[in-house]
């Protein structure tokens, strides 16, 4: 594609050597590590930092390096210039390359940092544990990844770690992600042993040096493939000539007419898959001994996507279904989104933004349009990490961040007020958990309202707000560990300490069956009264359909302008739910019929009706109780085995696979969250500490009648902490 036209004679990078990437992976499988050694060799930092040391660049909040995950997203960007070298790199020019990184959490609590990141990533790295192979996580990464039509190349971690094994995690790839994966490097040795890889497209052998000098990169040499390799070397390019013919019709054709296929024609053949979606590339190394990460930057450059080679983001114009196409060009009016905000101690609050075209200088005017608000442009940076760096101007495909914008919310576009699109916002799972919080001291009370609500501005998975009938101010999230945080950063970044509640479970009301309700609010008190009546009808909507309200008044039973009353008082008594108190969710309302009186009706009574007639029908249509399910994958050694599923049966669990690896077990259950609640103590216990465990959000299952009568007691006499 011809890309000269598209880019500003100022930029220093032009929009074809731009790459945005993300790295996502399950807990533990080495993104920071990874993340870390990249920066490391593209020379933005010059001293190695580690997860286990509490240093690295990435994990900068105080939270992540205490505990030795990844908790916030972080942006980093820095530069690679692949060289002209013998035998490896012919079909390159020495060339530099600009590649904005975003680290992303494994925790499933902070899935939502993944969900946004993938929202404005055009390629990502798919991090996998060589001895775990494909993980929880991993699946719902590799999901979100799909949703928002993200490529990615795959590389497989820890191929020194005792039990590697780069075959069983390129199978569990095929297996439960359902990728059309195809190693694009094999490894040499494994475990202690593991010493480099072998380039398949160019059938040569990257051996690395020995020696671990802490702030050196290991330096590698470019050989023949070891005797002993060469037919497994030879054998695996086949089957990637094979794979890429399938679905590249030039390859094919190559092939069909029996022609050679050159390194770098498979290569853009590559190229081509990887940027479609039609296949993933997976590479292999250690990123924690500094093995194969040069390699891993390069086929970022080489496969992944510049913003270029991606169809361009799609708009519409507010209001209206009208599709508008937002293709990258520093020549176009500006358009971006706004995918995160962080409050920054020194900056203020900042906002994460990725320009889709345009460019954006200081003292310009942006425009909101869900706010129909612009503003001024005071300052603009590129983040490091920890470290901002003020910049004069920002362009297409660029990632940076704003200072002191107001009125600002995830998914916010933007834009050039002349240029008046919506970008489609990412969209976040519910909280599935609450508690009730109150400050330790009078004094605090105005100091938390505020953390809590910047909090819930960052957050989009955070929700706080006050229970109407117990005055009880209740913060719900995405597991005890966010809520755990959320509790941990008001204390040290507003200097507010809180006391909490136990946590509850945000469970939800649904129905059967179909029913009809009718809702009457009449009051007389002498002189003008309230009169208010409507009649509905209530439905099961398909499962996670949410919930659909529509007006189906013929007639003119009531009033046109008491409409909108109806079905704010249905909102609002599905929010409060029937049942037990808890949210409604999956059901059709219609409003059907209703009538009205001259003078005494008002939207007040009608909201009131709305009210009563939802609740009439709830009743009727067999409701049920929802509770959330969690998908729970524990890895244990195999004398523990036993008693590992004895624990999760007495934890009303469902065990949905048991799989051995060498010397472990892993055993797959979907599990109550009410149940889960002490697990990781639980667990040490029963396996002396040996057997670990992770959980994600699965689905939501009717309550058994063996605990749902303690949860309706429980409700009614704690009417609080629901979501």
């Amino acid at each position: 594609m011809e890309t000269k036209d598209l880019n500003s004679p100022n930029r220093q990078y032009p929009l074809e050597r731009t790459r945005n990437i993300g790295i996502a992976a399950h807990i533990d499988a080495g993104k920071t590590t990874t993340t870390e050694r990249i920066l490391f060799y593209t020379g933005l930092i010059h001293k190695i930092g580690d997860v286990d040391d509490g240093n690295t660049v990435t994990d900068w909040m105080e939270q992540e390096r205490e505990r030795g995950i990844t908790i916030t997203s972080a942006a980093v960007t820095c530069f690679w210039t692949q060289k002209k070298e013998e035998g490896l790199y012919k079909s390159f020019e020495s060339i530099a390359n600009r590649v904005n990184i975003i680290d992303t959490p494994g925790h499933v609590d902070f899935t939502a940092e993944v969900e946004r990141s993938m929202r404005v990533l055009d390629g990502a790295i798919a991090v996998f544990c060589g001895v775990a192979g494909v993980q929880p996580q991993s699946e719902t990464v590799w999901r979100q990844a799909t949703k928002y039509k993200v490529p990615r190349i795959a590389f497989v971690n820890k191929m020194d770690r005792t039990g590697a094994n780069f075959e069983n995690a390129l199978n569990d790839m095929r297996k439960k992600l359902g990728a059309y994966a195809f190693p694009i490097f094999l490894p040499i040795g494994a475990e202690e042993n593991f010493e480099g890889v072998i380039d398949v497209v160019n059938q040569k052998a990257i051996v690395w040096g020995p020696g671990d000098v802490a702030n050196e990169g290991l330096k590698y040499e470019i050989k023949e493939v070891p005797a002993a390799l060469q037919q497994k070397a030879k054998d695996a390019l086949a089957e990637l000539i094979d794979a890429v013919s399938n679905k590249d019709d030039l390859v094919a054709e190559l092939v069909l007419e029996e022609k050679p296929i050159t390194p770098p024609i498979l290569k853009a053949a590559i190229r081509r898959l990887t940027c479609r979606i039609e296949l993933v590339p997976v590479l292999c190394g250690s990123a924690f001994k500094k093995k194969g990460v040069q390699v891993l930057i390069d086929s970022v450059i080489d496969y992944l996507p510049s913003p270029v080679d991606i169809p361009a983001a799609e708009g519409h114009v507010p209001g209206t279904d009208e599709k508008v196409a937002v293709p990258p060009n520093d020549a176009s009016k500006f358009c971006s989104l706004a995918f995160k905000l962080w409050t920054d101690p020194y900056a203020g609050k900042l906002v994460f933004f990725r320009v889709y075209c345009g460019q954006l200088k200081k003292g310009d005017t942006i425009y909101n349009p869900r706010t129909r608000r612009r503003e001024r442009v005071s300052r603009l940076m590129v983040i490091q990490g920890s470290e901002r760096k003020d910049v004069d101007s920002v362009y297409s495909g660029d990632i940076a961040a704003l200072v002191g914008l107001r009125n600002i919310t995830t998914g916010d576009t933007l834009c050039d007020e002349s240029f008046d699109v919506t970008l489609e916002p990412p969209t976040f799972p519910e909280p599935v958990i609450s508690m009730a919080i109150e400050p330790k001291t009078k004094g605090d009370r105005d100091k938390m309202s505020e953390g809590l609500q910047r909090l819930a501005e960052e957050d989009p998975t955070f929700r706080c707000f006050t229970n109407e009938e117990t005055s009880q101010l209740i913060i719900a999230g995405m597991g005890e560990l966010h809520l755990e945080i959320i509790r941990d950063r008001l204390l040290r970044e507003f200097k507010v300490e809180a006391s909490a509640g136990a946590p509850q479970i945000a469970y939800r009301e649904t129905i059967l069956q179909a029913a009809e309700g009718e809702g009457k609010f009449i009051r007389q008190s002498g002189g003008r009264g309230q009169y208010g009546h409507a009649c509905i009808r209530l439905e099961p909507n398909e499962k996670g359909k949410g919930v659909e309200i529509k007006n189906e008044i013929v007639g003119g039973t009531i009033p046109k302008e008491y409409i909108p009353a109806v079905i704010d008082g249905i909102e609002e008594a599905i929010r409060s739910g029937v049942y037990a108190g808890y949210q409604v969710i999956d059901v059709k309302v219609a409003v059907t019929d209703g009538s009205f009186h001259e003078v005494d009706s008002n939207e007040l009574a009608f909201k009131m009706a709305g009210i009563f007639a939802l609740k009439d029908a709830f009743k009727k249509a067999n409701p049920i109780l929802l509770e959330p399910l969690m998908k729970v994958e524990v890895n244990t050694p195999d004398e523990y085995q036993g008693d590992l599923l004895g624990d999760i049966n007495r934890r009303r669990g469902r065990i949905s696979g048991i799989e051995a690896k060498s010397g472990s077990t892993n055993l797959n259950a979907e599990v109550p969250l009410a149940e889960m609640f002490g697990y990781a103590t639980a667990i040490r216990s029963l396996s002396k500490g040996r057997a670990s465990y992770s959980m994600e959000p699965y689905s939501f299952e009717q309550v058994p009648n063996s605990v749902l009568t303690t949860i309706l007691d429980a409700a009614k006499t704690r009417p609080a902490a629901r979501s």
